[in-house]
């Protein structure tokens, strides 16, 4: 059964996915915020916190993020559903990024694996 992008299941699948995928938690060390400007429910906020061997993935806010990305709803469905590459989306201006950037292009073959792990998620655009 699909779960809802953005929802509160969407954000534990994820976490169980990445607390399961062993390759990401090796590679991982970053927090990232992500605010979703008109989502149907309005603006959005969710992060990634793989700081430590369990990585979360919730909504909410995460005081003190490494980076904080946004972007529209349109934009975030596309980068999270596959369609679009998220270095494309921020060379074309369609995401914003703040923060920590020497971090985020380190973490590079980590955000690999987090495509690769949640990949297989069925989820509801």
């Amino acid at each position: 059964m699909a779960v809802k992008f953005l929802s509160e299941e969407w954000a534990k699948e994820v976490t169980d996915t990445l607390r399961a995928h062993e390759d990401f938690k090796a590679s991982a060390d970053m927090s990232v915020q992500f605010v979703v400007s008109d989502a149907p429910d309005g603006e959005v906020k969710f992060y990634l916190d793989a700081t430590s061997d369990e990585p979360v993935q919730s909504l909410g806010e995460l005081a003190n993020a490494d980076v904080t990305i946004t972007s529209n709803f349109e934009t975030t469905s596309a980068i999270f559903s596959g369609e679009l590459n998220t270095q494309m989306a921020f060379m074309t201006g369609k995401i914003k990024v703040n923060g920590n950037m020497a971090k985020l292009m380190t973490q590079q073959v980590a955000l690999g694996h987090w495509t690769s792990a949640v990949s297989a998620l069925d989820v509801d655009f």
